[in-house]
């Protein structure tokens, strides 16, 4: 919903300006400028505030009370059907391209990179990936970021601004492990999934049906 009260545009205009570079910054000091422990402490850093700055910005400055963010109009089973949806194209879109286009190489030395390359480690990353780091992005990506875009344009436009904000670090990310060619072709992928995400959101008023489909 778009504020007409120019203070709420104000304190949304300087959450955004005061979170949103939070994780790509979080992402450059552990990858680029401080590798190692400094790095590292830096990104533990960037998302202990992304949990709780959100919270508390909503409690103190906005007047809002703490929600489970139960879905509206059978926000769940939407979701759901977009992850199935989603996961056939990926992966048939890899069963007609990606064998002949993807170096598997590549992928497995970015995996060792990332220090993933056992099956303990995998299925651990994949773990967290799924069920916890899923859950944290819709709260602050859409839950947050996507509301405080909502305050400054119309829904289809905050859609896209949020996705934009939630592509922005993921590229920095993935411009470390993959080449060029690739990063692209994934951060397209991580826009659209970031902007249907913030369409559940706006169609819902919850994170769940984004968290299932993510």
């Amino acid at each position: 919903m778009q504020a007409s009260d120019p203070a709420q545009r104000r304190r949304a205009v300087l959450a955004l300006v005061l979170l949103a570079p939070a994780p790509t910054l979080g992402v450059v000091a552990a990858m680029g400028l401080s590798p190692g422990p400094v790095g590292h402490t830096i990104v533990i850093a960037c998302k202990i505030g992304l949990v709780l700055c959100p919270v508390v910005w909503s409690e103190k400055v906005e007047g809002g009370k703490p929600s489970w963010s139960r879905p509206r109009h059978g926000g769940l089973g939407l979701g759901a059907l977009l992850g199935v949806a989603t996961g056939i194209v990926i992966l048939g879109a890899f069963a007609v391209v990606g064998t002949e286009h993807i170096d598997p190489s590549l992928l497995r030395g970015a995996i060792t990179r990332m220090e993933l390359d056992s099956q303990e480690m995998y299925i651990a990353g994949a773990a967290y990936w799924i069920f916890i780091n899923s859950v944290l992005e819709e709260y602050v990506y859409r839950w947050f970021f996507f509301r405080q875009c909502e305050k400054l344009m119309p829904g289809p436009a905050a859609v896209a601004a949020s996705a934009a904000i939630f592509t922005a670090h993921h590229v920095v990310a993935l411009s470390v492990y993959l080449p060029p060619a690739l990063t692209v072709v994934a951060s397209i992928g991580i826009f659209i999934g970031g902007a249907t995400w913030s369409w559940l959101y706006l169609r819902t008023r919850s994170i769940w049906p984004g968290w299932i489909s993510h």
